[in-house]
Order: structure tokens, then C-alpha cells, then sequence
């Protein structure tokens, strides 16, 4: 592309794709830490929030703390901890408006395909706004749109759930006005989205049973900010300051201390799950996963809303696989049939990099499966681009910030991102 066709679209120095948590913090952080660079925000929805706007199920939450989930720059202030999607889609809202960010974002501009020209060094976008195809350049590319695919959920099989007569439901893409009042309902899977699911939908349902092929670690934790009285002492820029490195400081020393005693820390979950659990609900199979806390994402429950529907009786936990769905129900290997009006396949999400984005640089295919990063920020062989993944073993705005001040980081001591030269071609020898 020469210099001539590139002036004929619309150019931007920094394009960044999504306008979730992720996407949000990276404006903030270019519109202060890099204010002599234009920028814009491609987002494919009609709303900012990414995973807030799209998941609608019943009782859809933060499985983090709010302290560290939220934007250090505009410090999350209510009083919960653990709060529902709306709360954190208004907040993300009001955020990118106090700080003019939303002014910067660009609706139902999904990004297709990027291309990179080394003669340039210069992007070529291809964008799919409301179904028509257009054009921009940009210096570089920060993917915001995190990990999965907003478009489908993970195929799973299920032997014979075509069988099934009932409501099939993946919480990905939840029916809107859907009444669940007086039914029976099964949801298949054990992770954070069905612990989420259960207590909600217990208060309205005949019966809810979660259908497990192995447990998972299960923690309540308080839904209020155990921390709030420091507002009382502190000014309030050091009380949120305190605060946000309470809970980060609390996780990380449960996370290592977990890996570091593993025995000691079953022993500790396992304690405290039998103080939650009802009677006629056995620990073993049900609550005893075959690996060690933090091996794997533990859940946690606020304020054990989970156990708490569990010991009103009309909840229910059932370990074992599935031989097959049949017209009114799930028959499992053990023989237990499970009569069901409504199937929830809880069964996880479908991985998406760089949101599906086909990249060339120089008219060659890059294949992200078959790439190296650096530090989780940069991709081998992708000049002028960086992606924002979040913590697994903490909350995710905490990972995305950190990935962020790398960026900068690496901007400020180069000045490869002002300058519109090829930002990461080091890491090509180091891959």
C-alpha cells in the first residue's frame, strides 16, 4: 500500500478492539500516558461492557472482587464486592463518560481482517459496520476483546440431547423473558457459570440439579467490602488505594499458599464445605475434586448463596456422566434418570484469539496457534500489536492493566509506538 492510498481512509494512531474492561483501561492509558496519539475504539456490539452486555442469565456476577476488577484510575466505591452484571456494565459506562473515552468509540465496527505492510508500517483494517465493508489505517492494534467467541458457544456432545423435547439452553446466549417458574431444570457443568446459576434459579423452579462429570472447589466469600470502615479513617484516595491491595494481597497469598501446601489447604476447604453442606448431600463425590485448590480456578460463592440453595431442598448436586438424553430427561451412567423441562449446557466457552481477527503482515497468513508471546502482550512475527489477556489466578483487570504499563513501558524506552516504527520484530529472534 502506498502513501497515497493510505490517505484516502480514515487513520488512527492506535486502534484498539473492544470496548470491555480491557479495551476501556487501554484508552485511558494511551489518552494520558500517550497524548499526542489518536486513537479509537472498534467495538462489534451496540454497547460498551463486552462480557457485561452480552451474558443476560439469571444472576450473572462478578466471580472476582470489584476492588481489583475495576479501573485503578476510577476506583470501584460501592460497598459489595462481589456485584451482578448490570452493576458492573453501568459502571464501565460511567467510567469511559467521566473520562470522554465513549467519545472515542466506534459502534457495530466489527474488525475483520488487519493487514500489515512492512514499505508503510502501517495497518490496513477491514472493517463489517452493519453489514457494509470499510477502510482505516492505523500504527498499531491493541486487541481488547478478549478470549473467546461472542458469536458461539463451546460445541460440547452430549450424546442424544437432539432426543430432548424440552428447553435447551447455553448461558452464552440466554432467551430473553424466558419463565423458568415451577420447572424442572438441569445444568450440566460445574464451573463458575452454574455455582452462578443454581441459587437463582432455585428461587423460582420446581427443582434445579447441577450434573457434574467432577467437582470443583466451591468457597463462599462475603459479598460486602470486609474493609470499608479504612473510608472512615483514611482520605479517600488512600482509603481506595488500601483497599484494592487488601484484596489483591489476600488472593495471591491464598493462590501461593495453596501451591505451596496443597494438603493443608484441601483440609481447610474441606472444613468449611461440610460446615455449608445439608445432610443428605455427601461431600465425597461431590465436593472433592481430584486435584489440588488452584491447580484449577477455584468458585466462590457470595455470602454461600450456593450452599444456601442447596440446604432448602429442591436444589440438588449429581456426579456422574451422561449415557444419554432422552425425551424428557437425562438418563446418567449410574442409572439415575433426571427428569427435565429445561437443559442448561453450563459446559464452558469457545476460544477465540484476538477476536478471530485475520491478520497478514506482508501478505502472509499469520497462524496465532503457531506463534510465540512475549510476556502474554506480544506476538511473535505480528509487528505494532499487542493483546490483553487478564489473570487466571486473580482478577482480570489486574492482568490486562499489568499487560497495558508494559506497552508504555516498552513505548516510552523506544518510542517505537510514536514514532511508527515496527514495535515488536525483536521478539522474533527471541520466539
Amino acid at each position: 500500500m502506498n502513501a497515497r492510498a493510505q490517505s484516502v481512509y480514515p487513520h488512527f494512531d492506535v486502534v484498539i478492539v473492544g470496548a470491555g474492561v480491557s479495551g476501556i483501561n487501554a484508552a485511558q492509558r494511551v489518552q494520558t500516558q500517550l497524548p499526542g496519539l489518536s486513537y479509537t475504539i472498534l467495538e462489534a456490539r451496540g454497547a460498551i461492557g463486552g462480557t457485561w452486555n452480552l451474558f443476560q442469565y439469571p444472576g450473572i456476577r462478578s466471580d472476582s472482587d470489584l476492588f481489583t476488577f475495576g479501573f485503578p484510575w476510577r476506583p470501584w466505591e460501592s460497598s459489595k464486592a462481589i456485584a451482578d452484571g448490570a452493576s458492573i456494565q453501568e459502571y464501565m459506562a460511567k467510567s469511559a463518560a467521566e473520562y470522554y473515552i465513549d467519545k472515542h468509540i466506534q459502534f457495530h465496527h466489527k474488525l475483520v481482517s488487519a493487514a500489515w505492510s512492512s514499505e508503510s508500517q502501517t495497518w490496513l483494517l477491514g472493517l463489517e459496520v452493519v453489514g457494509e465493508k470499510q477502510v482505516m489505517t492505523a500504527g498499531f492494534i491493541i486487541y481488547g476483546s478478549g478470549y473467546y467467541d461472542y458469536d458461539a458457544p463451546l460445541e460440547t456432545i452430549i450424546p442424544g440431547i437432539e432426543n430432548f423435547k424440552g428447553t435447551k439452553i447455553h448461558p452464552q446466549f440466554w432467551p430473553e423473558n424466558l419463565d423458568y417458574t415451577g420447572k424442572k431444570i438441569v445444568i450440566i457443568g460445574s464451573g463458575a457459570t452454574a455455582i452462578t446459576l443454581l441459587p437463582v434459579l432455585a428461587e423460582k423452579a420446581a427443582s434445579v440439579t447441577m450434573l457434574q462429570r467432577s467437582p470443583t472447589y466451591v468457597m463462599a466469600q462475603p459479598s460486602v467490602n470486609t474493609g470499608s470502615w479504612i473510608r472512615k479513617i483514611l482520605p479517600r484516595w488512600i482509603a481506595n488505594r488500601f483497599i484494592r491491595f487488601k484484596y489483591m494481597f489476600d488472593l495471591l497469598f491464598f493462590f501461593y499458599f495453596c501451591r505451596a501446601f496443597p494438603k493443608v489447604a484441601t483440609r481447610i476447604i474441606k472444613e468449611a464445605t461440610e460446615k455449608l453442606l445439608p445432610t443428605n448431600i455427601a461431600q465425597d463425590p461431590n465436593f472433592k475434586p481430584k486435584y489440588n485448590p488452584w491447580e484449577q480456578r477455584l468458585c466462590v460463592c457470595p455470602d454461600g448463596d450456593f450452599f444456601a440453595a442447596l440446604r432448602q431442598g429442591n436444589a440438588h448436586v449429581v456426579t456422574d456422566s451422561i449415557q444419554t438424553v432422552t425425551e424428557t430427561g437425562i438418563l446418567t451412567t449410574q442409572g439415575l434418570n433426571l427428569d427435565s423441562d429445561i437443559i442448561i449446557t453450563a459446559t464452558g466457552l469457545k476460544m477465540k484469539f484476538a477476536g478471530g481477527t485475520h491478520v497478514t503482515v506482508d501478505g502472509q497468513p499469520i497462524i496465532f496457534s503457531q506463534k510465540f508471546m512475549w510476556k502474554g502482550a506480544l506476538i511473535q512475527d505480528v509487528p505494532n500489536t499487542a493483546c490483553l489477556l487478564g489473570y487466571t489466578n486473580n482478577s482480570w483487570t489486574l492482568g490486562a492493566e499489568a499487560t497495558s504499563q508494559l506497552v508504555y513501558f516498552w513505548n516510552a524506552k523506544y518510542g517505537n509506538l510514536v514514532q511508527g516504527l515496527e514495535f515488536n520484530s525483536s521478539i522474533r529472534k527471541a520466539a
